[in-house]
This record gives structure tokens, C-alpha cells and sequence, in this order.
């Protein structure tokens, strides 16, 4: 785990290098709410679907897709 430079939250990551959507999405929600709330998941998925799978899972459940520069997607935890 690290942290961002000026910033309190805790990022985990988890490598789903490798893995063919839905896994990488099924992994992010298995693990996100193991984080604290305001927590930050780094998902690193190289599978061209990923980027908008990410991105419309954080939509769906209320989570935020703090960045997005594949394969490195990073999501907070906010509910």
C-alpha cells in the first residue's frame, strides 16, 4: 500500500494483468470494500474492455473513477 503525494488516502493494488473482462471488474468489486471509506484501489487490467467496464461500474455503484490511464485504473471507495 501506498499514498498519494499530499494526500491522507490509503491505495491498495490489485494486478488483474492478464485476465479477460468481467474478472478484472468482478476482482475490483470483491476487494473495494475491504478499504476504508475515501480508500483508493489501483486495478491494473490490460484488457482493452476494462477501460469502459471501470468506468461504468464506478458509475453504477456510486464510486468514483478518481483516474484512468490504462492499465492503471484508480478507484475510491465512497460508499
Amino acid at each position: 500500500m501506498s499514498a498519494q503525494p499530499g494526500s491522507s488516502a490509503q491505495v491498495e493494488e490489485l494486478d488483474c494483468r492478464g485476465q479477460r473482462c468481467p474478472l478484472p471488474v468482478i476482482a475490483l468489486a470483491g476487494r473495494l470494500p475491504a478499504l476504508p471509506l475515501g480508500g483508493v484501489l489501483r486495478l491494473l487490467a490490460d484488457d482493452p474492455a476494462a477501460a469502459p467496464d471501470v468506468a461504468a461500474w464506478c458509475r453504477m455503484r456510486g464510486q468514483t473513477l478518481v483516474r484512468s490511464a490504462p492499465p492503471a485504473f484508480e478507484v475510491r471507495r465512497d460508499r
